[in-house]
């Protein structure tokens, strides 16, 4: 919370950001005038990612990651309210509130909304939960989506790179038609959990034009066809139709006012604007001041979203996709991303560091990450002799397949800890040049580099993400990014700002060039790029199949 500003500021109007993240939601109070963060609460999901068993024990298979949509409803009950006494804010002085999530996470619902996993009986049927975005267990759906498109010459594939994701809605539907034909039938709508919140919030279902565009295949106005869809599967041809079609609503549109139950639960004015929604990521942007061609954002997390605006479309091998309009109003707005990153980290202490490690790290008042970080700051550039691949979770871009698999090369009896543990924060910011050379190789250019999300914090990380890019890397002045985009984005549908250029202007933050590459270790990790290349071709463009091997035995063996 801030303490630097007065009573009467207290009397100015604010609005709140919520952002709905992999296992929590953040919810931040903030002042119209600047942007100034008065108060923020975070709310940890209940049930956190079932991505072992549901709630009553029943078992997933692997690549599976479920949420419970109660979950999301509790941060608006217990977040909100929180930031708000923070801020010491008046519920009165709030004008609008604004939602972001991450994406693709979708799930089946009812005509008024109500989540299959909430009907009588269905409890224990994966298939009726929200499937969140790093749910991989589509990968086959994908694959076939993809393999027709190329076959029929569908126009839309450039638009993503060439491949489908097994992460987006098309996929993750036919995944549930396929394995439970009964729940899709019950199934009136399929809709991202960013629409189905704010369906909540005020009562009225609008379909939000980022997710459409970049999720959704939607383009210059139309789904792909029902002849494709049928092609598919005879039972999928209505799909778009009967399932999916939705009216859609701008970002920074009104998408309704805040309704008497939504009240209740977030303490603020009944009637209050309620913004259209939109994706973590994407939502971050002008919150990063990044509204002018050429500022890629990466909002690094547990996962990693590139996204950029530019006034020229092109084709981006394995980019998520482009979509008019799909951040910022009159540009072209691109998406790439990483499927893992913090996760990589985050399970590489849970299953890496040792008790004498752990020890240390206590007795000098450190946590796991902070003490394998300063570990391994002390190292020259190669010192470790490793290079790994970044695919823990698979690979969204570039080569946009979730079947890949993690390496790790140069491994011996000497190797530490901290050795592993910056090959992976290095692997991660290979991967990330991977992605920019992608699009400057398609005529994109990528002239900055600005970094938002939880991952700022590690200097080290950022310093080699300057390095290995050879970027001057800007920093998102806000520990909130997305949410205060989302709060960014509640004040124009309020009518506070004529639009999100507008608002960004005044409200958003960021520090630039905090981040400069030093030529040498640049040079340095010239060489080791060139070998992860070299691995990064081997495995993942089909001189190697041993990853889908593998995966195709361990699906096997689970069955």
């Amino acid at each position: 919370m801030n303490t630097d500003h007065d009573d009467r500021a207290n009397l100015e109007p604010c609005v709140v950001g919520v952002d709905y993240g992999t296992l929590s939601g953040r919810a931040v109070v903030v002042r119209v005038r600047d942007g100034a963060e008065l108060g923020t609460a975070e709310h940890p999901y209940a049930h956190a990612v079932l991505d072992r068993e549901l709630p009553d024990g029943t078992g997933l298979p692997p690549d599976w990651a479920l949420q419970v949509p109660a979950d999301y409803i509790d941060v608006l009950r217990i977040a909100v309210p929180e930031a708000l006494a923070r801020a010491g804010v008046r519920p009165a002085q709030v004008i609008g509130i604004g939602t972001d999530f991450t994406a693709c996470t979708v799930l089946p619902v009812l005509a008024d909304g109500t989540p299959l996993c909430e009907l009588p009986g269905l409890a224990g049927r994966p298939h009726a939960y929200v499937k969140l975005w790093r749910h991989h267990a589509a990968q086959a759906q994908a694959d076939r989506i993809t393999a027709l498109a190329a076959e029929r010459k569908e126009p839309w594939l450039a638009r993503y790179g060439g491949k489908i994701s097994s992460e987006w809605e098309f996929a993750k539907a036919l995944q549930l038609l396929e394995e439970d034909p009964e729940l899709y039938a019950l199934t009136d709508r399929w809709l991202e959990a960013a629409d189905w919140i704010v369906w909540r919030l005020c009562g009225t279902y609008v379909r939000n034009a980022c997710t459409a565009g970049y999720k959704g295949q939607l383009q210059d106005g139309a789904y792909p066809s029902r002849e494709y869809s049928a092609a598919l599967n005879p039972g999928f041809a209505d799909f778009v139709t009967a399932k999916l079609e939705h009216p859609i609503g701008q970002l920074g549109d009104l998408a309704g006012r805040l309704t008497p139950e939504a009240a209740a639960w977030t303490g603020l004015p009944e009637g209050i604007a309620v913004c259209v929604g939109n994706v973590d990521a994407h939502v971050t942007a002008p919150a990063a001041t990044a509204v002018e061609p050429g500022r890629m954002v990466a909002i690094m997390g547990t996962s990693t979203c590139h996204v950029m605006s530019s006034d020229q479309w092109a084709e981006v091998p394995g980019m998520c996709g482009v979509v008019d309009g799909g951040i910022l109003p009159g540009l072209w707005g691109y998406e790439a991303g990483q499927s893992g990153v913090g996760d990589i980290f985050g399970w590489f202490v849970r299953t890496g560091f040792p008790a004498s490690y752990a020890e240390e790290a206590a007795a000098l008042g450190r946590d796991a990450h902070e003490h394998l970080t300063a570990l391994a700051a002390g190292q020259r550039v190669g010192e470790h002799g490793l290079i790994a691949l970044d695919w823990q979770s698979g690979n969204r871009s570039v080569l946009v397949d979730h079947d890949l698999s993690g390496v790790m090369v140069g491994l011996t009896l000497s190797t530490r800890p901290e050795d592993v543990y910056r090959a992976l924060l290095e692997a991660t910011a290979f991967g990330t040049r991977t992605i920019i050379e992608a699009f400057e190789a398609a005529g994109v250019p990528v002239e900055e580099l600005i970094i938002a999300g939880g991952l700022t914090k590690n200097a080290l990380l950022m310093q080699i993400y300057a390095d290995v890019t050879r970027k001057p890397l800007g920093v998102i002045d806000s520990a909130q990014g997305p949410a205060l985009g989302a709060a960014m984005h509640a004040a124009v549908a309020a009518g506070a700002y004529p639009d999100i250029r507008a608002a960004a202007r005044t409200m958003g933050k960021a520090r630039p060039a905090v981040y400069l590459p030093d030529p040498e270790r640049a040079a340095a990790y010239d060489r080791l790029y060139a070998e992860y290349r070299l691995l990064h071709d081997y495995f993942g463009r089909g001189a190697n199949e041993v990853m889908h091997r593998l995966r195709r035995i361990r699906v096997e063996v689970s069955a």
